[in-house]
């Protein structure tokens, strides 16, 4: 697999794992079997995969634990995020109020059983909440230790200076996939690309409906894979700063997506993709 340095200081496998699947319906509550969701994150590690992503709200809270007690932390930089409020309806809320992003590292730091987290996201800006002063939390967070890094969830190009301005930031996750590309993520794109900060696609697989994708299925017969699998490997090709997340609960896919990062696609075949 290609690498990626996030945030100067840890090298990982450029295709990494997204943990929001292991949660139950509607990412709300424990999954109907447990141990399978270990043994999905432990086949993940087994293949390489030494990025895993996931958040607070996965759950919520249940991603986290499910990482530790699969022993993620242990072998892959664990990135996690704070910043959106669920209930038992499933609706995600955002909150960036500083004292509740503060008590919510404390929690993050004891579900993923770490003193540190590697990669701590704002998980989306809240219209309530002035954006820079969610941030300056953030950045006080790794001023005191409790974060190595610190990241950014759904920006805009100007979102992202403002907080550049404040921290360092070693990522940006804004959905992005090849049937869904919009101007502004491209523009968010080209700024990673810029200052080298990763970019993590969420919806990576465009929640599996790439219909659209005009070539993607004869690309796939060129390469015996799957249409699933080329749009991995076209984001990986399209940029060298992308980290896609593919998600899953079924080990069967998680070894299809893996898979995917071995597929070099030639420059005509990401030209028409594109």
């Amino acid at each position: 697999m290609d690498t990626f340095d996030i945030g100067g200081t840890h090298t990982v496998n450029r295709l990494g794992f997204g943990a929001m699947r292991l949660c139950g319906p509607n990412i709300i509550g424990q999954p109907d079997d447990e141990e399978n969701a270990r043994a999905v994150v432990r086949r993940a590690l087994d293949l390489g995969v030494d990025f895993i992503d996931t958040a607070d709200s996965y759950g919520p809270g249940v991603s986290e634990r499910l990482l530790r007690e699969a022993g993620a932390p242990d072998e892959a930089l664990v990135a996690t995020k704070a910043g959106l409020l669920r209930n038992a309806d499933g609706n995600w809320t955002p909150h960036g109020d500083p004292d509740y992003i503060r008590n919510q590292v404390l929690v993050s730091q004891d579900r993923l059983g770490v003193d540190t987290i590697d990669l701590y996201q704002f998980h989306r800006p809240d219209p309530d909440t002035d954006f820079e002063e969610s941030v300056q939390t953030f950045a006080a967070l790794k001023d005191e230790g409790f974060v190595e890094h610190v990241g950014l969830s759904n920006v805009t190009v100007d979102q992202l200076e403002t907080a550049r301005d404040v921290v360092d930031i070693a990522t940006v996750q804004n959905q992005y996939n090849i049937a869904h590309r919009p101007d502004e993520d491209e523009r968010v794109l080209e700024a990673c690309e810029e200052y080298d900060i990763g970019f993590i696609p969420w919806f990576p697989l465009g929640a599996g409906d790439l219909s659209e994708v005009d070539g993607i299925d004869a690309v796939a017969d060129t390469h015996d894979a799957s249409p699933y699998q080329i749009a991995l490997a076209w984001l990986l090709g399209h940029s060298d700063v992308t980290l896609p997340i593919p998600g899953t609960s079924s080990i069967e896919h998680l070894e299809a997506n893996v898979a995917a990062a071995d597929i070099d696609l030639t420059d005509d075949e990401l030209a028409h993709l594109a």
